[in-house]
C-alpha cells in the first residue's frame, strides 16, 4: 500500500523543510506546495508600550538587533515565546490558548488605560484588536510584513481536484484562501473543493476551520494546540487509525 499524501502550505524556507521531514517521518508522502510568501515591511514596533504582543516567530526574526522595550512581551504561543527567548528577549505573558482570542483573555485584566502595541502581519485577526480595545487598551499596530501567494503554487490544489490527495494541513485562513485562488486560476476549484472534501482536512485552529466551512470545506480535525507538529502528527493519526 502506498503511503498516503499530505500536503502542507508553510511558506517556502525552514518551516517547510521542518514540516517535510516530520510528515517523512510520520510515515506520509508530504506534498510541499508554499501557499504563503513573506515580504517585510521595514517597520518596526513602537518602543513606548507598556505591552507589547508578537503574533508569530516570523515577526520576532523581523525585529532589528537593537530593537528593544521597557513594556512586558506577550507571545500568542509557545512557538513564538521560544523564538523571543532565543533573540535574547524575556517573556512575560503567554495564553494558555494559543489564538488571539486567548492573548485578549490573559491581557483583559491589565489592558484597561494601557497603551498596547501588536505586531504582526498584514492578514493578523480582527479579534485580537477589537478585544483590546474593549477591555480599554490604547492598542497600536505595526505591520512587519505582508503575506502573498507566491508564483508557481497550487500542485495540491490540481491533487485535490485529480483525488489524488489524502489529508491538507491548513495553518491559517490565508492558507486555505490562497489554495482556492490557486484552483480558481487554473479552472479547478469547483473539483479541488470537492477533493478536499473526499480528503481529511486538518486546521491548526477555530478561526481557521470558520474560514474553511465559509468557503464550503468540511473540516475534519481542529489540532488540539495551535501549533504545526501537534496538527500534523494528530491529522496523520487521524489518518492511520482510519486505514
Amino acid at each position: 500500500m502506498s503511503e498516503p499524501t499530505v500536503a502542507v502550505f508553510r511558506p517556502d524556507d525552514e518551516r517547510l523543510d521542518s514540516a517535510v521531514d516530520l510528515l517523512s517521518e510520520l510515515g506520509v508522502d508530504p506534498l510541499p506546495d508554499p501557499m504563503l510568501a513573506v515580504e517585510p515591511t521595514g517597520a518596526q514596533p513602537r518602543t513606548d508600550a507598556e505591552y507589547t504582543v508578537l503574533t508569530s516567530k516570523t515577526g520576532v526574526e523581523l525585529l532589528a538587533e537593537d530593537w528593544r522595550t521597557g513594556g512586558q512581551l506577550c507571545a500568542i504561543g509557545e512557538s513564538t515565546a521560544d523564538a523571543l527567548r532565543g533573540a535574547g528577549y524575556p517573556v512575560d505573558i503567554v495564553p494558555e490558548e494559543y489564538t488571539s482570542s486567548g492573548l485578549v483573555t490573559a491581557l483583559a485584566a491589565v489592558a484597561e488605560g494601557r497603551r498596547v502595541e501588536v505586531a504582526r502581519s498584514d492578514h493578523g485577526s480582527a479579534v485580537l484588536l477589537d478585544g483590546l480595545e474593549a477591555a480599554g487598551a490604547y492598542v497600536h499596530e505595526t505591520v512587519l510584513y505582508e503575506l502573498r501567494r507566491p508564483p508557481g503554487s497550487g500542485e495540491a490544489a490540481t491533487a485535490a481536484a485529480e483525488g489524488t490527495l489524502d489529508a491538507a494541513l491548513f495553518t491559517s485562513s490565508l492558507t486555505i484562501e490562497n489554495f482556492l485562488a490557486a484552483a480558481s486560476e487554473s479552472g479547478q476549484e469547483t473539483a479541488a473543493r470537492d477533493g478536499l472534501n473526499d480528503a481529511l482536512v486538518a486546521v491548526i485552529g477555530p478561526p481557521t476551520a470558520e474560514t474553511a466551512a465559509d468557503a464550503g470545506i468540511d473540516v475534519d480535525l481542529v489540532a488540539s494546540e495551535a501549533d504545526f507538529e501537534t496538527l500534523a502528527r494528530e491529522a496523520v493519526d487521524r489518518l492511520q487509525t482510519c486505514q
